[in-house]
């Protein structure tokens, strides 16, 4: 039998968790995972609780040279760099294969880590994977951050295998097969090491939101595979740091989007897919006017401005990117599996499709 036992780092990007009960409540199930070759790596991300006291009274090192030897390691940084330039500066500390970057507010089951192992070792061609993704409080249900995979539509607008916008499935072994995906969910995300920092890792200029989308399409576009890997299951409880109805969140979810969308898709097709998603994001606020929810629609404005005012940094970033992705290159690029071609915002909210399943049926109606 074949021996899959590459070191894997765990790492759990951490702010605050100390005072919000996520660092006590989850990290003994991280602690119990059934897999021979793990470090644990919080990194603390400027934290104002006592998140590193209560590590390091948990036995958790800080000396660099040491953190191949202990099973539980502390990276402390200056202040918040918010989630993906945190997890690019922790990251670049830790020497590994195999990184799974894990949100503080995961529940994993023991034996979650070795069929993700297994499933990169098998296909070198397979960059990054995801478990299957339940919701903590409801855990018969999916999970609204990545769910059974990640897809989008040809707008950039992101939905999963058992979750379409707001609306989740519950898990009756519908999606429990090994599939190819289009972005795997940073609340889970394993990856090889090698191709997270040769791409560039995580976006900074996104803060939060859509980094892990972006990141696995400049993956597909250089020619790897995104996996789903549905014998690993962990339980996320979501809105740790930022509240679903946040205004924040609104302005990342829909400035990333966009830029997302910029950044990834190849020719001049994308100023007419720009067009469309502004109108769409329209609908958005004018839907948000009527259930009252007025800073979200500020949101709208403010992301629309954002792309505006940067759009010729953002061309140049383009362009730097299309070099990088070709220089990269080790085949076609896979951005084509996984990608609904028609819009999932009709799908939903004008022809009421609330599974993924129903989009494929909403497609033959057509």
């Amino acid at each position: 039998m074949e021996i899959h036992n590459k070191y894997v780092a765990v790492v759990i990007l951490n702010y605050n968790g100390k005072k919000n009960e996520y660092l006590p409540r989850f990290l003994p199930s991280v602690n119990l995972i059934d897999y021979p070759n793990y470090g644990v790596y919080v990194i603390d991300n400027g934290s104002t609780d006592d998140s590193c006291a209560y590590l390091r009274s948990q036995g958790f090192n800080e000396d660099p040279n040491k953190f191949k030897d202990s099973k539980h390691n502390l990276i402390s940084l200056d202040k918040n760099h918010w989630f993906a330039k945190g997890y690019n500066l922790g990251l670049d500390q830790i020497d590994a294969p195999y990184y799974l970057l894990l949100n503080s507010d995961v529940e994993v089951t023991p034996g979650f880590l070795t069929p993700m192992v297994q499933l990169l070792d098998s296909d070198a061609t397979i960059a990054a994977c995801q478990p299957k993704i339940r919701m903590f409080d409801e855990k018969d249900l999916f999970e609204h951050a990545g769910a059974a995979g990640g897809w989008i539509d040809y707008l950039g607008y992101p939905f999963c295998r058992g979750r379409i916008f707001s609306q989740v499935e519950k898990d009756m072994g519908q999606y429990d097969d090994d599939t190819f995906i289009f972005w795997a969910s940073g609340a889970a995300l394993f990856i090889r090491s090698n191709l997270f920092k040769e791409v560039g890792g995580f976006d900074p200029d996104f803060k939060a939101h859509m980094e892990e989308i972006d990141l696995c399409w400049r993956l597909k576009r250089i020619g790897y595979q995104i996996g789903y890997c549905p014998d690993s299951v962990v339980w996320h409880v979501g809105g740790g740091t930022l509240p679903k109805q946040s205004p924040m969140k609104t302005y990342l979810n829909f400035r990333n989007s966009l830029i997302t969308l910029y950044q990834n898709t190849e020719g001049r097709i994308i100023y007419s897919y720009i067009f469309i998603r502004l109108i769409l994001d329209g609908v958005a606020a004018v839907r948000f006017l009527f259930s009252g929810e007025f800073a979200n629609i500020v949101s709208i404005f403010k992301a629309h401005w954002y792309f505006f005012i940067h759009f010729f940094s953002l061309r140049t970033k383009r362009s730097k990117l299309r070099e990088k992705i070709n220089l990269l290159r080790i085949g076609p690029s896979t951005d084509h599996i996984a990608k609904y071609d028609r819009s999932i915002v009709w799908a939903h909210f004008f022809k009421g499709k609330t599974t993924f399943k129903a989009l494929f049926s909403a497609k033959k109606e057509e």
